[in-house]
């Protein structure tokens, strides 16, 4: 499932302005896994939080999976937008969604295993939503959705499972990284990796050519 909104505007015409632009990519997260995707793609750029209140995003209107990601993107790169005028700004989030349910980051280790106890033996859908913004403009926009069957793993798993992976995974609001112990939880995956990372790369690295913050 991909969402994708292209605006066009001026792009640089030389070398130098792309130069000039990438001096100006802000990424509006903290999350280490993201700024490790960027950095490994070469890209230069400022990481800062954007202060926004997710919890009332989600609590305001009735948005699909795909729709709470992307209004959870554009929101972030709007708020650091309002500070960082010219600079190119990256917002992103994700969205993890099971049987008609929408959930959150675990907020402790007792709330990671009711999730991971909810989601064995099931098929859910993470929706990774990503958005560039500059001087509060959308210029686009990108949902991309992967789908991961949890095998249905026993109790004994689970528990070794908690202790070995420990906070670490609360970061993650499917409770796992793919990267390490979390990929023994599945059977079956389909979607692009760095989707399943929380950053659709590929997409978005496409739309930073696009608009002139990376060479073409």
């Amino acid at each position: 499932m991909n969402h994708m909104t292209d605006q066009t505007t001026d792009q640089p015409t030389n070398k130098q302005a792309v130069q000039d632009n990438a001096k100006r990519l802000v990424l509006a997260s903290q999350s280490g896994v993201r700024r490790d995707l960027l950095a490994g793609a070469g890209l230069k750029f400022e990481a800062c939080v954007s202060g926004v209140d997710e919890a009332a995003i989600k609590q305001s209107g009735d948005r699909d999976g795909p729709a709470l990601a992307l209004a959870l993107s554009v929101a972030k790169a709007q708020a650091v937008s309002a500070d960082r005028t010219g600079s190119y700004i990256i917002g992103a989030d994700q969205v993890l969604a099971c049987d008609g349910q929408l959930f959150d980051k675990p907020a402790d280790m007792q709330a990671a295993r009711q999730n991971l106890t909810f989601l064995r033996g099931k098929t859910h859908s993470l929706l990774s939503g990503v958005a560039l913004v500059r001087d509060g403009e959308i210029l686009w926009q990108h949902c991309a959705e992967a789908r991961l069957t949890m095998r249905d793993f026993s109790d004994d798993f689970l528990d070794i499972y908690l202790a070995q992976s420990g906070a670490e995974i609360l970061s993650s609001v499917g409770c796992y990284r793919l990267e390490a112990l979390g990929s023994q939880l599945f059977e079956h995956i389909e979607g692009d990796y760095f989707t399943i990372l929380g950053l659709p790369l590929v997409a978005l690295l496409g739309a930073l050519r696009h608009h002139g913050v990376v060479l073409s």
